[in-house]
C-alpha cells in the first residue's frame, strides 16, 4: 500500500483511534485479513466470521509488527475502530486508488473472469508494473484488499468483479473506478439467484455504465460474439471496442484451430496489424479470453507483436483451472475443479475431447469426472442433463458423475444419449470416484475433474496425483 499515517487512515475511514500512542506512525506494509500474512508495517483488518473472529488475533499481529488493527471494537492494542469494517476497508481502498497514478482495468462476466484477468495481467506487466486480483477474490472484501496492495510504482491495476445480485458491480466500481471495463459474456452462472439471463446482463452491464465518457478516456471492451454483451454498447458513454471472431470485431481471431495437445492457435488481428498466437492454455474457449486481453493491451499502447508474444508465453496463475499434469505412468490429470457452470462445463468437455484425440489414437481413454453445478435454480435439471448428453456426443470414453441428485441428472443425460448404457456411471462421493479411477485408469488416459466449488472435487485430482508422486501444476509436455 502507499504509505499513510494512522491519523490519515482514521480520517479516511471515519474511525476512532484507540491505544495509539503515536498517530504519525505510518502503515508501510500490506493491508491483510489473515494474521499469518502480517509483516512489519501492516494494517490488519479484523473481520468477524462464522467460526473465526479476527479481533482475537489483535495482540498477536501487533506483536508480529502490524502498525495497527482496523476493528469494530477496542482490542487493547493500537486500533482504528469503525462501525462497519467492510465499508471502512472499501473507503480506504477508494482513497488510495484516487492517489495512485495507475490505470484501472475491471472485468466481469459469467465465465472466464479469472483466466482472462490472469491473461490481461501477464500481458500488461510486460509494459509496466501491474497488480491484479489473486485467484477469484472479486467481492467487496477481496477487491479492496487487491487495490490496497498497489504501490506508488504500480501503473496498471487489473480487478476482477463478481456479482450475486443487482447493484453489486456498481458498488465495486464506486470503490475502484475503472477507466477500462471488460464484459466477457452473459451465461447461466448464478441464474437461480438472478432469475434469468436478462437480469444477469443488467447486473454485468453496471460495469460499463460507470465508465468515464470517451472524451475522458473511458473504454468499454465488449464481446462482439455475445448479443447480450454487445447490446451493452448502448449503456455506456465510453468508447466501445469489440473483440471476438465476428468480422465486425475490432480485435478478432482468424484461422482458429486446436493443436494436437488441445492448445488453441489463431491469427490475432488488431487495428494496428496482425500476429500469430499459440496459447499454452487448454481449450478453444481461451481464444475469447485471449482476445479480451489483447483488446485491453492494444488500447493501453502495446504493439500487436508484443501482445502476441505475451499471450503465447502466458500460463495459468490461479489454481484448479485447467491445470494439466501428466503422471509418471502416462495418465494425464486435468484439474478444473475450482468452479463450474453450464458454459464452463461445455468448454472443459470440448477441451477434454480435443486433448483426447491423440490419447485415443494411442489406446488411451478420456474420463469426465463431473460434479454438481450450483445456483441454477429451476434450470438445474435440464442443464445437468444437457452436460451429460454432451459428454457422450463428444465421444468422452466415460462420464463419472459424483454426488447427489444433480450428479444423477448428469449421469441420466449421458445414459439416455448413449448407445449401450456403459458410457457413464454415478458414484456417491469423491472417495468412491477415486476408488473407481484407481481400479480403471491405464497409461495414456486423460481425466478431467470439474464441478462447482462447493463439491470439493479437487480432492479427486489431488488423490490421483499423489498416487504416483506427481506435482500438481506440472503441465504435460513442458
Amino acid at each position: 500500500m502507499i504509505a499513510l499515517s494512522l491519523a490519515e487512515i482514521a480520517e479516511i475511514v471515519g474511525g476512532q483511534p484507540y491505544d495509539i500512542p503515536d498517530p504519525s506512525v505510518r502503515v508501510t506494509g500490506p493491508v491483510v485479513r489473515d494474521s499469518r500474512e502480517v509483516v512489519p508495517g501492516s494494517l490488519f483488518v479484523a473481520f468477524v466470521g462464522a467460526r473465526v473472529d479476527g479481533h482475537d488475533y489483535a495482540a498477536d499481529v501487533v506483536a508480529a509488527g502490524a502498525a495497527a488493527v482496523l476493528a469494530s471494537r477496542p482490542v487493547g492494542v493500537p486500533a482504528i475502530v469503525v462501525d462497519d469494517v467492510p465499508r471502512a476497508l472499501g473507503a480506504l481502498a477508494r482513497a488510495v486508488v484516487q492517489r495512485l497514478g495507475a490505470t484501472l482495468v475491471a472485468l466481469t462476466g459469467s465465465a472466464g473472469k479469472t483466466s482472462t484477468k490472469d491473461l490481461i495481467a501477464q500481458v500488461l506487466r510486460r509494459k509496466a508494473p501491474t497488480v491484479w486480483t489473486p485467484g477469484s477474490l472479486n467481492n467487496e472484501i477481496g477487491l479492496p484488499l487487491t487495490a490496497l496492495s498497489a504501490t506508488d510504482e504500480t501503473r496498471f491495476l487489473v480487478l476482477e468483479m463478481g456479482a450475486r445480485g443487482i447493484g453489486h458491480i456498481r458498488y465495486l466500481t464506486e470503490l475502484t473506478p475503472p477507466r477500462v471495463g471488460v464484459v466477457l459474456n452473459v451465461g447461466t452462472a448464478h441464474i437461480g439467484e438472478f432469475g434469468g439471463r436478462e437480469q444477469i446482463a443488467r447486473a454485468k452491464g453496471e460495469l460499463v455504465e460507470t465508465l468515464p465518457p470517451a472524451d475522458a478516456g473511458g473504454v468499454a471492451v465488449l464481446n462482439a460474439d455475445d448479443p447480450l454483451v454487445r447490446a451493452m454498447s448502448a449503456r455506456t458513454q465510453a468508447r466501445v471496442v469489440l473483440f471476438g471472431e465476428s468480422d465486425e470485431a475490432d480485435v478478432r481471431a482468424e484461422n482458429v484451430r486446436l493443436m494436437p495437445g488441445g492448445q488453441p492457435a489463431f491469427r490475432l488481428r488488431t487495428p494496428s496489424g496482425c500476429s500469430d498466437v499459440t496459447l499454452r492454455l487448454y481449450g478453444e474457449h481461451h481464444v475469447s479470453n485471449a482476445l479480451a486481453a489483447a483488446a485491453v493491451a492494444h488500447e493501453l499502447g502495446m504493439s500487436v507483436d508484443e501482445i502476441a508474444t505475451a499471450l503465447s508465453e502466458a500460463g495459468t496463475l490461479s489454481r484448479w483451472r485447467m491445470e494439466v499434469t501428466e503422471r509418471p505412468d502416462g495418465v494425464t490429470i486435468v484439474n478444473d475443479a475450482y468452479n463450474a457452470n453450464p458454459e464452463s462445463m461445455r468448454a472443459a468437455l470440448r477441451a477434454l475431447a480435443a486433448m483426447g484425440t491423440a490419447a485415443q489414437a494411442a489406446g488411451g481413454r478420456t474420463w469426465a469426472v463431473l460434479g454438481p453445478m450450483a445456483e441454477l435454480g429451476g434450470e438445474a435439471l435440464p442443464e445437468h442433463d444437457a452436460v451429460g448428453r454432451l459428454a457422450v456426443r463428444l465421444n468422452v470414453s466415460k462420464l463419472v458423475a459424483v454426488g447427489g441428485r444433480e450428479a444423477s441428472w448428469l449421469q441420466l443425460g449421458a445414459y439416455n444419449e448413449g448407445s449401450w448404457g456403459e458410457e457413464s456411471v454415478h458414484v456417491s462421493d469423491a472417495q468412491a470416484a477415486v476408488d473407481l479411477l484407481r481400479r480403471e485408469l491405464r497409461p495414456g488416459d486423460v481425466v478431467l475433474v470439474k464441478a462447482s466449488r462447493s463439491a470439493g472435487l479437487e480432492r479427486i485430482a489431488e488423490a490421483l496425483l499423489a498416487d504416483t508422486g506427481s506435482t500438481e501444476g506440472q503441465v504435460a509436455g513442458r
